[in-house]
């Protein structure tokens, strides 16, 4: 396994909407696992294709260390490919996300509180989760990086403009490729 580069927010991978892979995708079975070495030396609890500079529809979550003081269930590591979440409730609720893609910068934002989600595991088995919590937050900031959308885009124009430089040192301290 491998540690792969992370691309920052300015990459524009991040910003393109991701293509479907097909079940007979090569070295798709490499690539997952250098993801979650990826996400795990980085600290994170999700990564997604696009953060790795490939626009497929791809990510990897392991969540359990955010739920370990709460009533949620470990759902233990899981891959997502070409997902698509089918329902959201219609409460929201404001948490504090990062991103491994813009180090440094944490601000809170608004989601759905539980989400349905259908995908094809590592496998393509077909499979549907109903999700809330930690889980749910989790998948729907790496669908948002399969659409083009990062964590910031849900920021008013005050709070973007407080973070602008915190953005410029993020691209000053970070390789063009990443990490």
């Amino acid at each position: 396994m491998s540690v792969l580069p992370i691309v920052t927010y300015d990459d524009p991978v991040l910003r393109q909407e991701s293509e479907n892979i097909s079940a007979d995708s090569q070295d798709l079975q490499t690539l997952i696992d250098d993801m979650f070495e990826t996400m795990y030396n980085g600290s994170g609890v999700g990564l997604a294709a696009p953060q790795i500079g490939k626009s497929i529809r791809l990510f990897v979550m392991d969540a359990d260390v955010m739920t370990e003081d709460t009533d949620e269930d470990d759902l233990g590591p899981l891959v997502f490919i070409n997902p698509e979440v089918t329902q959201k409730s219609d409460i929201q609720v404001s948490v504090e996300e990062g991103c491994l893609s813009i180090p440094g910068v944490r601000d809170s934002v608004n989601r759905p509180e539980s989400i349905s989600v259908k995908f094809f595991d590592r496998n393509f088995k077909s499979r549907e989760l109903n999700v809330t919590g930690w889980s749910s937050r989790v998948i729907q900031h790496e669908i948002d990086h399969l659409d083009g959308i990062l964590f910031i885009d849900y920021l008013g124009s005050f709070r973007k403009r407080l973070l602008k430089g915190k953005l410029m040192q993020v691209k000053i301290t970070i390789p063009p490729n990443g990490w």
